[in-house]
């Protein structure tokens, strides 16, 4: 039986065209000073880097206004990973925005973050800091994680 990948759901009183736009500026809840590149538009790349620990080169490759935003992960290392610290490379992190009522629904999805992968417990914990935290408060009450 194939595992399925790291997701995690918030739910806020923001439109969806709000919760997109913070969605994509990247470096008030992920990266901070560490980000590096454009995170707006299609086929715009930016690099996390925290030396020694995380570094993750990611590419916008879908779009939608409001509704989407995928990015694929062309270049990954996780320095503290034993078996291969190359995990994250040619995964997929989907944001996919709906709404329930008068809330609008974020969706997270890093798709090939399984349960079989090394770093999924501290992955899967740190997701859930980013998304449920971090991204959750500065779309809330725009409050910057850095």
């Amino acid at each position: 039986m194939a595992h399925k990948s790291f997701t995690a759901t918030i739910e806020v009183s923001k439109s969806p065209q709000d919760v997109f736009n913070h969605i994509n500026d990247v470096s008030k809840w992920w990266g901070g000073k560490d980000l590096e590149g454009n995170t707006t538009h299609l086929n715009d790349e930016f690099v996390i880097n925290h030396p020694g620990a995380h570094y993750s080169k990611q590419k916008l490759v879908e779009l939608i206004p409001d509704q989407k935003v995928v990015w694929l992960v062309t270049e990954s290392t996780l320095s503290w990973l034993k078996k291969d610290k190359h995990e994250w490379a040619n995964t997929r992190m989907i944001f996919e925005i709906t709404t329930r009522g008068d809330k609008t629904v974020l969706h997270f999805n890093h798709e090939g973050l399984v349960p079989e992968k090394e770093c999924y417990q501290l992955c899967h914990e740190g997701w859930n800091t980013v998304i449920k935290d971090y991204l959750f408060n500065f779309i809330t009450y725009d409050k910057l994680h850095f």
